[in-house]
């Protein structure tokens, strides 16, 4: 058996499945983790959904991009005109995709390997322990009827930057939605930067990409969402978003391999 990951996919089910043939990819056997953002900007993000749903042996974690199609698909947001799920709000089989979407987890960790599998981030001031207790705490949040609803219609936004023992209810929410699926760079007091996206070397110079302010730690993360990063390793830091949807390349590893040797593909939608 052999598990692989693979960054952003945003609706490109042409390009993961001919990722997956490239790999040899075994549904039977195989394991595949995907770091969030299934949906939206490519042009199959229904395909995606089905094909990944049905495999026997995934490991998901949320993005910003799938969280900002709940919101959508529940009224609170109104569509970006950049946005392509709307085969997923039109489909026969819409809440089924929905429901499993929406209770996917925040983050997956992996004791055996020692990895731990996330959208965007860890942010550099939390614990592994500390990170898993806000990530069960968001993913009840999305799972419970009563609390759902509150969550999406208040997790937009960039305040606040910080998070102290102070910070409750909708802020608190919002901050730990952004550290797992939005950050990028950080002051060195931990305050999340959202404005600087560009590749390492373009931001000024208080702001550092979250990874390199993380103390030393046995722990290795895989992670998507900074596409203008690229397929990289950062040490015990994997960045896993090429940018296929932009007409990059989808991007694999095999995670028992180390150091990672990446497998890609052209983007073909």
């Amino acid at each position: 058996m052999s598990v692989y990951a693979i960054g952003d996919v945003q609706g490109c089910y042409a390009s993961l499945r001919r990722l997956l043939d490239k790999l040899s990819f075994d549904a039977g056997s195989d394991e595949l983790w995907l770091t969030g953002d299934l949906v939206n900007r490519g042009p199959a993000s229904a395909d995606v959904v089905r094909f990944v749903k049905d495999l026997p042996h995934t490991r998901i974690v949320l993005g910003n991009h799938d969280l900002h199609l709940l919101a959508v698909a529940e009224g609170f947001r109104a569509p970006k005109h950049t946005d392509s799920f709307s085969d997923i709000l039109a489909a026969d089989d819409r809440e089924e995709l929905l429901s499993w979407l929406r209770n996917r987890p925040i983050a997956h960790f992996d004791s055996e390997r020692k990895t731990l599998l996330v959208h965007a981030g860890l942010h550099p001031r939390w614990s592994l322990t500390e990170a898993l207790d806000h990530a069960r705490e968001i993913e009840l949040l999305i799972r419970n009827d009563e609390t759902y609803p509150a969550l999406l219609a208040r997790m937009y936004g960039d305040e606040p930057a910080s998070l102290s023992d102070k910070t409750v209810g909708d802020d608190k929410s919002r901050f730990i939605i952004n550290a797992f699926t939005r950050i990028r760079y950080c002051y060195r007091s931990g305050d999340m930067d959202f404005a600087q996206v560009g590749p390492l070397g373009t931001q000024p110079d208080l702001l550092f990409p979250w990874f390199s302010l993380r103390q030393t730690e046995d722990l290795r993360i895989l992670f998507g969402h900074w596409s203008s990063l690229g397929a990289r390793v950062h040490g015990r830091f994997v960045s896993l978003d090429s940018g296929c949807v932009h007409g990059g390349y989808l991007s694999a590893i095999d995670v028992d391999n180390k150091p990672a040797h990446f497998v890609q593909v052209p983007c073909i939608g």
